[in-house]
């Protein structure tokens, strides 16, 4: 169904038209990564594979069937065995499994050769879609959150080894 890139300098062209195409579906449920996000998408792609060098991120493609980005699943401020957990699916993917078949995918190897002991996600309270995902695949609530200045729900998933 899906399967999961770990981000490399290739990506860029696609994953840009990825975020355009789908900019506005992002930002009915989160904030706005806003204009400079894009202005500045080559200089910023570019920065990535050295976080995930040092081990701070680790960024993923999820790539569909045509071979084209479907949605992208990171883990983003690695520290003392943990990391958070974010990710997002084209409209044209949502409501078929691809959060749910990615997240559980990235647990692989944040299980594994990641070294992640625990995962945390948030997502807000009018976002039912993201909080389904994240109980299906493992997560559990474990208090308030505010993303975005909105109210909503933080989650922890322990990692028991790969997947």
């Amino acid at each position: 169904m899906v399967r999961l890139e770990r981000l490399r300098a290739g990506h860029a062209p696609a994953l840009l038209a990825f975020e355009r195409e789908n900019r506005e579906w992002f930002a009915r449920s989160v904030e706005d990564r806003g204009d400079a996000y894009f202005a500045e998408f080559d200089a910023r792609h570019t920065a990535l594979p050295a976080e995930q060098e040092a081990g701070t991120c680790h960024f993923h493609v999820v790539v569909g069937e045509d071979g084209e980005p479907v949605g992208r699943v990171n883990l983003v401020d690695v520290t003392g065995g943990s990391a958070e957990l974010g990710y997002r699916v084209a409209e044209r993917a949502a409501g078929r499994g691809v959060a749910t078949a990615a997240v559980r995918e990235v647990c692989r190897p944040a299980g594994g050769p990641y070294g992640l002991s625990e995962l945390w996600a948030v997502t807000t309270l009018d976002n039912p879609a993201s909080r389904a995902v994240l109980e299906r695949t493992g997560f559990v609530p474990g208090g308030d959150a505010r993303p975005g200045g909105r109210p909503g729900v933080r989650y922890r998933r322990h990692l028991d080894g790969p997947g």
